[in-house]
């Protein structure tokens, strides 16, 4: 698979951030962007590639009438794994740090980095409350993926294995059933009336046949 233009991905990043900071402006956005893509595309990242982050946004695009502020969900789609190691449980935490430095220092104002840094903080749960639809926007962009065809959520389930791929299998099966069984848990994990009517049930279906080949262990040898 060819991976996503970067031009493409740089005018998408830059509309969204002249966008969030308004007519005051701010410095050349193309550095924050080249940055972002540099992270997005590091050697450790199998799954949370530009790959992801073009997939969150076109998903954010179609999702876009159940937002209150778009343009502030895509800018935060675009940091949400900005910090990414595998080994590391603070991911989400240090990509809204970054995310707050960096809008900062682009320009946007204090209460839209304040509302980016909290919406990528929200992808720790996938949880947001009833009255958060950029809450709910983002977390249905992030997690649309497990509404995949057949052979798109095989490929989805094949490199988040390669991004642990330290991991004994055994420790991997457990810590991947363990998370199957939280979204399985969920009430909805879809919030948008879109992801709800769309994504829900192939989701809960493709969950649950993982979940189901991650319970039949190998055959001990004869």
């Amino acid at each position: 698979m060819a991976d996503p233009d970067p031009d493409t991905l740089r005018t998408r990043f830059t509309r969204a951030l002249e966008s969030a900071r308004g007519p005051a402006g701010g410095p050349d956005p193309a550095p924050y962007a080249d940055n972002l893509l540099t992270r997005w595309q590091e050697p450790q990242r199998h799954y949370h590639t530009v790959h992801h982050l073009t997939a969150v946004l076109d998903h954010i695009d179609a999702l876009e009438p159940h937002a209150q502020d778009p343009d502030v969900v895509r800018l935060a789609a675009w940091f949400h794994d900005a910090v990414y190691l595998p080994d590391r449980s603070e991911n989400e935490e240090r990509s809204a740090r970054l995310a707050e430095r960096a809008l900062t220092e682009a320009g946007v104002p204090a209460a839209k980095t304040a509302e980016v840094a909290r919406l990528v903080r929200l992808t720790i749960t996938h949880d947001p409350a009833d009255d958060d639809p950029d809450g709910q926007v983002l977390c249905d962009a992030d997690l649309a993926i497990l509404a995949s065809p057949p052979s798109a959520y095989a490929a989805y389930t094949t490199a988040v294995r390669a991004e642990y791929h330290f991991v004994p299998n055994d420790a991997f099966r457990t810590g991947r059933a363990t998370i199957l069984r939280q979204l399985l848990d969920l009430p909805r994990l879809f919030r948008t009336p879109h992801g709800a009517s769309e994504w829900e049930a192939t989701a809960r279906y493709n969950l649950s046949a993982e979940l189901e080949m991650l319970s039949l262990s190998p055959q001990a040898p004869s």
